[in-house]
């Protein structure tokens, strides 16, 4: 009878460790995720901003003839922050993949801010409607980016302070989730970026 009972105790203390383990498991899978899908709302923004900044550079153009390195800078900082958006995308814990777009989006604004400078020389096309009707879309791009992200790196603090907590530290890794999620901070170049379009209309 306490064989029998010695037989049963150990393993139930064995089924509970178990469920225990899968239950830690469970929880990174979803935080994981959670903070996967997090990211790819800031991306489906940033794609969105930069068809609209293609958009700007289309509609410039025919204002701009003569303007063409600046055009190109554009749309050379607009492709790379692409690339790397994308790049991020496919694994945001990646924190090479993330510092790179960081500094995309440097280059981005180095290059927008070029562009608004030389606008200022057009009148006719900081007046225009379309012109107008971007730059609305732009501010509204933005305060979507500004939004998801800070979502985001809620999700990724979440993640990252509950894998790095005991004993769910000593899992994590034999799981494959040792690396940390990694925050996406654009040092205010976002709104920098988001301000320079209603700088054309004053």
């Amino acid at each position: 009878m306490d064989f029998l009972i010695h037989n049963w105790l150990l393993i139930t203390i064995i089924g509970v460790l178990i469920i225990w383990i899968v239950n830690i498991y469970n929880k990174l899978v979803s935080y994981k995720t959670q903070y996967q899908n997090g990211f790819e709302q800031i991306s489906v923004q940033l794609k969105r901003r930069l068809d609209l900044i293609g958009n700007l550079v289309d509609a410039a153009k025919k204002y701009m003839e003569h303007e063409k390195e600046t055009l190109m800078a554009v749309t050379q900082a607009r492709s790379g922050l692409l690339q790397a958006t994308q790049a991020a995308e496919s694994n945001p814990s990646d924190a090479s993949a993330m510092a790179t777009l960081a500094s995309s989006q440097v280059a981005l604004e180095g290059a927008m801010g070029g562009f608004n400078l030389k606008m200022e020389d057009y009148p006719e096309l900081k007046a225009s409607e379309n012109m107008m009707q971007l730059s609305e879309e732009l501010t509204t791009t933005e305060n979507r980016i500004s939004s998801a992200r800070q979502g985001y790196n809620d999700l990724v603090q979440k993640f990252n302070e509950y894998k790095k907590s005991f004993p769910n530290v000593i899992f994590a890794g034999m799981f494959g989730f040792g690396a940390d999620a990694q925050n996406l901070e654009f040092n205010e170049s976002i709104q920098q970026l988001n301000e320079a379009p209603k700088d054309l209309f004053k």
